[in-house]
């Protein structure tokens, strides 16, 4: 099973103002059509409780299987939403189990980290969107150390580059 990471960050490398900005106002609209058709590709899409919030929705999108996760699954809202508290792993090898093909990893900062520390990420999408924050969320919480080798290049829209790398295996950066 393919498990890639899909971001918009900023041309100063935020993925948002702060862990409770509610906008996305930033946001292309070709990134949130990329998003929007590479996430019903992969049929699954997980984030962080912080991230559901942002997003601002309370269903699952359709065409894609939404999984949340919390410390507090029962705090979780929405409709067709689910929620969890498994450990990265676990949740990897039951959507497995269960038979999905590619899982689409989709903030925040923690929950990347999480997935990528597991070594679970296979491939990164990152959107860079034509405005600086100055200062915000970074992609990941810590410290982080993978090689990427660039899969592909290109451009979503006038002012909006698509960088697509895989995750060189075994390979580190410390």
């Amino acid at each position: 099973m393919k498990v890639f990471i899909i971001a918009a960050m900023s041309a100063d490398g935020f993925i948002g103002l702060d862990a409770h900005h509610r906008s996305l106002d930033w946001r292309s609209k070709a990134d949130a059509k990329f998003f929007i058709e590479r996430t019903k590709e992969a049929g699954v899409i997980v984030m962080g409780s912080t991230t559901y919030n942002t997003f601002k929705i309370r269903r699952t999108p359709p065409g894609r299987r939404l999984i949340v996760m919390s410390s507090r699954p029962d705090s979780v809202e929405g409709d067709g939403v689910e929620a969890t508290n498994e450990e990265p792993v676990e949740l990897i090898k039951r959507l497995q189990r269960e038979g999905s093909h590619e899982v689409a990893i989709s903030g925040g900062a923690t929950i990347y980290k999480l997935f990528l520390d597991n070594d679970l990420v296979d491939e990164v999408y990152l959107t860079i969107e034509p405005v600086l924050l100055g200062e915000g969320v970074p992609l990941f919480k810590g410290e982080v150390h993978a090689k990427l080798s660039l899969m592909e290049n290109r451009q979503l829209s006038d002012d909006t580059v698509l960088l697509h790398y895989a995750i060189r295996r075994g390979e580190t950066t410390s």
